[in-house]
């Protein structure tokens, strides 16, 4: 639970690699002061600022803002520095505010790099200051800890840098003017106000994939993912979905034109800049006097378009490491296409709705019913309603080429854990190190641009288990026809021809849980991840080959009950076992033939050969296993599997339900959409499962 601070109060930090996020009710300035015991300062070199944006363990944002993140490693500092100060400025001249008191009270909290919440301070009673130093972490025998500061000055950050004990405080300042100065163009409007009910999140935390079957965004805050963002443009989209529109639409709507420029009524270039995706900027164009000679190396300006529009980069995000910046791009792709969409709906629905109205008023005056009169009333209604729509589209295929130009330059940069299957990045695949941050478990998409894949992403270790729905219930469920079609085409390895049987479900439902375990196997280090089976009724070895083959599976699992029991025994003993070492710091003391590496449990045809006494297991380790590195995958008929009752309800409820074929049952929980799941499975005929499991077979045996 995230502590709520008052002035003076002081709150331990329980990690040393921290994010701490700014939100005010204008832009502001963000900088961050290096001091010793006595807070005093080195140089100009111990304040990270605009200008000089890096110091050791430090990184802060590059322009002013209504929202920051600042990174902070306290390990990578100085032996010297005892105290990290958040220093919070306004401005000068670019017409925002010029005193604190003037708009809502500015926040901080200090939050670990997954999002939880460790300390929050709400600076209250500012008045005419213009500068803040807002909380500061301070080293205290050995150590770290957060203090909420509020110590404001009038005179602005060369008082607030001078008192610090810093004599070129007036230098400094200048110099972090010239360069907000510089970012002008940048600096980010605050944020639309949400509308009731709508979730509200930091900018990138954990990602996590959408609600299940949710037919409307939920009410509370999404405790797993971030909120959306607005995407390139859609000032069109916003204007059309005036009233009439539907409240959580209207705020979709309003909220993008908030975040966002308008686009070029020209249709000019796409401005492909995210104002919550952190990047570097490119220097302003040179004047046209200023022509570059003949051999003079281009300016490192970054890549431009023929037009000289700026192109979408790979890892245009906030991040410690290129994995994570990669990740919080493809997180706010995926936002900005739900919100693109929701602006569009809204706008159609709107137009549907005034032509409905404006057709009602017309057939109301009996005179308008028949003749040329009533034939022209009609007329007119339907080309405002085209109109409309059209401009819609028009504002979400701009965002759509956006987005598509996006994806077509993050897709091929993705690591082995985000990348599909057919990436080409998998033919260089090696071994790695240590765990990433993420799993790609699939893909989503939206109706309305059936071309553009979203990865799914999910944090590991994984917190909840999966179930894969193996029954023919779970196509009947999918999307439209038309979309549902196109999506089985395009799946690697399905079927072509028709809607697949019950039996072809099931295999194809195995199949992807193999598929699942193979990446999870490969994207971890050499003996740090291994998999079970429970397969009572044996008839999963055809999809198990792969794994047995490679090793990573010791043998195809033992049928009937007793393979069940064995399998249920030995994990259940694990997560005691781990449980106890955990809660009495007794790690050492574990048994020597205790496999202490991360498990995946894969239960197939569940459940089939379970008696009460094993579903007790299995919804002991569901609960209790993942803390502790025991992760479950069920693959089973939730249909059939209702002849159990209720007893088995909390455990479906706790499983991530997907599906082995294309179906949209998933919906985000910001505007509701259904989105459409495809499951990761490798191309068809390709031996790329086998050839990456083979590696990590070798890998282990050379270890």
């Amino acid at each position: 639970m995230t502590a709520e601070l008052v002035r003076g109060q002081n709150h331990p930090l329980d990690r040393t690699r921290v994010e701490i996020r700014v939100a005010a009710g204008g832009p502001v300035v963000a900088g961050i002061t290096l001091g010793d015991e006595q807070g005093r300062l080195s140089g100009v070199e111990a304040v990270a600022h605009p200008g000089a944006p890096r110091r050791t363990g430090i990184e802060v944002p590059r322009q002013a803002a209504a929202e920051h993140r600042i990174a902070v490693d306290l390990d990578a500092l100085s032996a010297a520095v005892h105290r990290v100060s958040v220093l919070l400025a306004l401005p000068t001249g670019i017409g925002g505010l010029t005193a604190f008191g003037a708009a809502a009270a500015p926040s901080v909290t200090v939050t670990g790099l997954d999002g939880t919440g460790i300390a929050r301070y709400t600076i209250t009673g500012l008045g005419a200051e213009s500068a803040v130093v807002a909380v500061e972490l301070y080293r205290r025998q050995g150590t770290w800890k957060v203090r909420a500061v509020g110590q404001g000055y009038a005179d602005g950050l060369p008082a607030m840098l001078r008192d610090q004990g810093l004599p070129q405080a007036a230098e400094l300042a200048a110099e972090i003017e010239e360069a907000v100065g510089r970012g002008q163009a940048r600096a980010v409007p605050a944020p639309a106000p949400l509308a009731a009910g709508r979730s509200e999140r930091p900018g990138a935390g954990p990602a996590a994939p959408p609600a299940q079957d949710r037919p409307s965004p939920a009410p509370a805050t999404a405790a797993d993912g971030p909120a959306p963002t607005g995407t390139g443009t859609g000032a069109g989209t916003g204007s059309a979905a005036g009233p009439g529109a539907g409240a959580g639409a209207k705020a979709a709507a309003g909220a993008k034109a908030g975040d966002l420029p308008p686009a070029p009524a020209d249709g000019g270039p796409i401005d492909y800049r995210h104002p919550r995706r952190r990047s570097t900027p490119a220097p302003a164009a040179p004047a046209p006097s200023a022509v570059r000679p003949a051999g003079t190396p281009p300016s490192a300006a970054g890549p431009t378009a023929p037009d000289g529009s700026p192109l979408p980069v790979a890892g245009d995000a906030a991040g410690w490491s290129m994995d994570e910046r990669l990740y919080n791009q493809v997180w706010g792709m995926f936002e900005d296409l739900a919100r693109s969409v929701a602006a569009y709906r809204s706008a159609a629905d709107f137009a549907e709705s005034r032509l409905e109205q404006e057709l009602d008023r017309a057939l109301a005056d009996p005179r308008h019913r028949l003749g040329t009169a009533g034939e022209d009333a009609r007329a007119t209604a339907r080309d405002k309603h085209a109109t409309l729509v059209t401009q819609a589209r028009a504002a979400l295929d701009r965002d759509l080429a956006q987005l598509m130009a996006e994806s077509e330059v993050v897709e091929p940069a993705l690591p082995p854990a985000f990348a599909r299957w057919d990436n080409p990045v998998w033919q260089g695949y090696h071994v790695p190190a240590e765990r990433p941050m993420a799993l790609r478990l699939g893909d989503l998409h939206l109706p309305e641009v059936l071309d553009l894949r979203i990865p799914m992403l999910v944090r590991l270790p994984l917190e909840r288990g999966l179930w894969i729905d193996s029954g023919p219930d779970s196509y009947a469920r999918g999307g439209p026809g038309p979309e549902r079609d196109i999506g089985r085409r395009e799946l690697p390895g399905a079927l072509t021809d028709g809607p697949p049987d019950e039996s072809e479900l099931r295999r194809l439902a195995m199949e992807s849980a193999v598929a699942i375990a193979a990446r999870l196997l490969a994207i971890h280090p050499a003996g740090d991840f291994a998999v079970q089976v429970i397969d009572p009724g044996g008839a999963a070895a055809p999809a198990l080959a792969p794994l047995v083959e490679s090793g990573a599976l010791p043998a195809f699992p033992l049928p009937g009950a007793k393979g069940v029991t064995a399998v249920l025994e030995e994990l259940t003993r694990r997560v005691e076992l781990v449980q106890m070492a955990v809660r009495h710091r007794a790690a050492d003391s574990l048994p020597a033939d205790l496999d202490t590496a991360e498990q995946l449990l894969i239960v197939h045809d569940f459940p089939h050969g379970f008696d009460d006494r094993a579903l007790t297991r299995l919804r002991y380790l569901a609960d209790e296993g993942p803390a502790v590195g025991v992760h479950l995958m069920l693959v089973a008929d939730r249909v059939q599997s209702r002849e159990y009752g209720p007893v088995l309800d909390p455990l479906w409820r706790s499983l991530l339900r997907i599906t082995p074929v294309p179906d949209a049952h998933l919906a985000d929980p910001w505007v509701g959409h259904a989105w459409t799941y495809e499951p990761p499975l490798a191309p068809k005929g390709s031996q790329v499962v086998r050839q990456v499991l083979g590696r990590l077979a070798a890998a282990r045996k050379a270890s």
